[in-house]
């Protein structure tokens, strides 16, 4: 396990929020709510993708209590989850004994145990968000990188294809809305990146969908 410095305040609300988190994520899912609507379909996506290839080396950012890693491992797919939260890490490794974890805050990059090393996907859901939109760039193609051949980069998060989107979605739920978290606009992401790698998205409820990177 590594230790690193990072956002004390943000880890304390997600060290609390553990042991409420996925009864809280399936609620707002079930009613359609914002910000987690579309939640299980975006899972399921991607549980999808990754489990057409077999073995697979998995690279899992923001693993949280890992609920999708979780289903990948029983799979058969190995697993390495990094989550700057140790509750919430402590929830996630039982239920994968030879996964391998690090308590570690992304927006710092990845652990340097992962630099040389390559995985066949890289995902992470409802995590990147908490990065500013030019950072989210930069890390993103900071993990280029770490793909093997023919890899895929697949993020799951609170997402829009335009800013008008965002807007909407916005105004629909100001009680809501956190200013704090800055989420994806495809179009805006697709200008940023096109120059290095082929980028996808599918929008799965009003206020979520998946990206699909492959270089």
């Amino acid at each position: 396990m590594v230790d690193n410095s990072h956002d004390m305040v943000d880890c304390y609300v997600f060290d609390v929020w553990s042991g409420d988190y996925d009864e809280d994520v399936r609620v707002a899912d079930e009613n359609n709510d914002y910000p987690f609507a579309g939640y299980r379909k975006i899972m399921d996506f991607i549980y999808t993708t990754v489990t057409k290839q077999c073995p697979a080396n998995v690279l899992d950012i923001g693993i949280g209590t890992g609920t999708l890693a979780a289903a990948l491992y029983e799979y058969g797919q190995t697993i390495t989850g990094i989550d700057f939260s140790s509750e919430m890490l402590a929830i996630a490794k039982p239920k994968m004994p030879n996964a391998t974890f690090y308590q570690y805050d992304f927006t710092e990059g990845l652990p340097p145990e992962t630099i040389g090393k390559k995985y066949d996907f890289i995902i992470s859901t409802y995590a990147l968000h908490h990065l500013p939109d030019t950072l989210k760039v930069a890390f993103i193609k900071s993990l280029l990188l770490f793909l093997n051949d023919n890899g895929v980069m697949l993020i799951g998060d609170i997402g829009f294809p335009t800013r008008v989107a965002l807007e909407e979605c916005k105004g629909n739920n100001a009680n809501d809305w956190d200013e704090n978290e800055y989420y994806f606009v495809f179009s805006e992401l697709t200008d940023a990146l096109k120059d290095v790698c082929s980028i996808a998205y599918e929008q799965m409820s009003h206020c979520g969908g998946v990206i699909e990177i492959r270089v």
